[in-house]
């Protein structure tokens, strides 16, 4: 079985299509964790990368596209593992707007975190996200309260 960083580091570099046009393997993500109706990459997409990154490795997921749905999703853990699903929220803690990836690692200071996700610069990478923003992370390895 692949892990979640190795089936998410082979999809390193998809990004969108400026434009009327779409890059299919974006929608093809949408496409596979039963979102057909979407038809645009400009769509957000971070959560419909974990999900169908999560699904690749038989983990457990939000099976919605919203980011924010991963924060009852698998177990709750305050010392994340590379590869666990890490949550930060975008506009104001309060807000429902978020991002979700998957964790990589801390900065040397702490004061940013390191994730692998889609939708980060329109193409899936590596980008740093400070660690105040944070809501949580996720083990979604063997678990429960989410879709297998």
């Amino acid at each position: 079985m692949n892990t979640v960083l190795d089936i998410g580091l082979g999809e390193y570099g998809i990004q969108e299509v400026a434009g009327d046009h779409h890059n299919p393997r974006i929608l093809t993500y949408f496409k596979e964790i039963s979102h057909k109706w979407i038809t645009t990459d400009e769509t957000a997409w971070c959560s419909a990368f974990a999900n169908w990154v999560a699904m690749k490795a038989g983990c457990h997921r939000s099976g919605k596209l919203n980011a924010r749905s991963w924060l009852t999703v698998g177990t709750k853990v305050t010392t994340p593992r590379k590869g666990d699903v890490v949550v930060f929220w975008r506009v104001k803690k309060s807000d429902w707007r978020g991002h979700v990836g998957f964790f990589i690692g801390y900065s040397e200071d702490k004061k940013y975190i390191y994730v692998l996700g889609g939708n980060q610069n329109n193409q899936v990478c590596i980008k740093k996200y400070p660690t105040y923003r944070l809501l949580g992370f996720r083990s979604i390895i063997d678990t429960k309260n989410s879709i297998p």
